[in-house]
């Protein structure tokens, strides 16, 4: 396959998102967008350096508080994503504000960057929610509401991280993502398989209990398989989530998306100009 195929089948368009997509909203103007998204950066960011600074950094009795075990879980990993693409898409917008809603650096970034940063909101709109699905079906405990302290980690880490991809899904004109990202998005968590296993080899103890195949024998598999195909159901939930705001934002709201394609009656024509190669 060509170059130009590979960025096709990946659906990195040249120019890059002509229609200013990636920094609109269908209900509020791109200023308020950038300070939205840069106070939730901001937000997010001081969270994870309080959750930081109050884990033990010395050994302890359960090596699964230590402060070297964070970054082991699931749920920690995702939520440096959020980080991550909060800062990167809130500076994103700042730029395109302060350069009077002309274009934004990313479009003059090389192609890879700009797919990564398509990737990395695909990560952040369904990551969060897998991950607020495992935790209160699977993980909680009597030590998630203990203290004010746990209570605000946990409903920040577990609950307003599905917030905020709710409000990129919904208030945006992100997405729908393409087709592939779905097979980098298990791949990343078959990634992630090997770190649960390495934790355990390195320091003694699986982040998530239901990974452990002493404690869950078949079960391990069931958890695996299931965990995989809840990701693809949620990827094409919020895909078809991001058809049906584009959709609605074109036909009801003064706010006009970026430029669509012939055909928008079509559910699967409704693409943004980013992946419009």
């Amino acid at each position: 396959m060509s170059k130009g195929g590979i960025w096709t089948l990946f659906a990195v368009s040249s120019p890059f998102d002509t229609g200013n997509g990636l920094v609109t909203s269908p209900v509020v103007s791109p200023l308020i967008l950038a300070v939205i998204r840069l106070t939730l950066a901001l937000y997010t960011l001081v969270q994870f350096i309080v959750d930081l600074a109050l884990t033990p950094s010395t050994a302890t009795v359960d090596p699964s508080t230590h402060l070297s075990a964070r970054f082991s879980y699931f749920t920690v990993l995702s939520y440096i994503g959020i980080i991550a693409y909060f800062w990167a898409s809130g500076v994103q917008s700042a730029f395109y504000v302060w350069g009077r809603k002309t274009q934004y650096p990313l479009q003059q970034w090389p192609r890879i960057l700009q797919f990564l940063h398509m990737l990395l909101y695909s990560t952040i709109t369904t990551y969060p929610i897998l991950v607020t699905i495992v935790f209160w079906a699977l993980l909680r405990d009597s030590d998630t509401f203990s203290t004010r302290l746990n209570t605000w980690l946990n409903i920040s880490e577990h609950a307003l991280n599905t917030v905020f991809a709710l409000f990129e899904i919904f208030l945006t004109h992100g997405g729908p993502m393409p087709w592939i990202h779905v097979l980098f998005l298990d791949l990343m968590l078959a990634g992630y398989l090997g770190i649960a296993y390495i934790t355990h080899k390195t320091q003694g103890f699986y982040p998530y209990t239901f990974l452990d195949p002493k404690e869950q024998g078949k079960l391990l598999a069931a958890y695996i398989v299931g965990i995989a195909v809840a990701e693809i159901l949620i990827f094409i939930i919020v895909r078809y989530a991001c058809v049906l705001r584009e959709r609605l934002s074109r036909r009801y709201l003064t706010s006009q998306p970026p430029p669509a394609p012939e055909a928008i009656d079509e559910w699967e024509e409704i693409t943004p100009a980013y992946m419009a190669i």
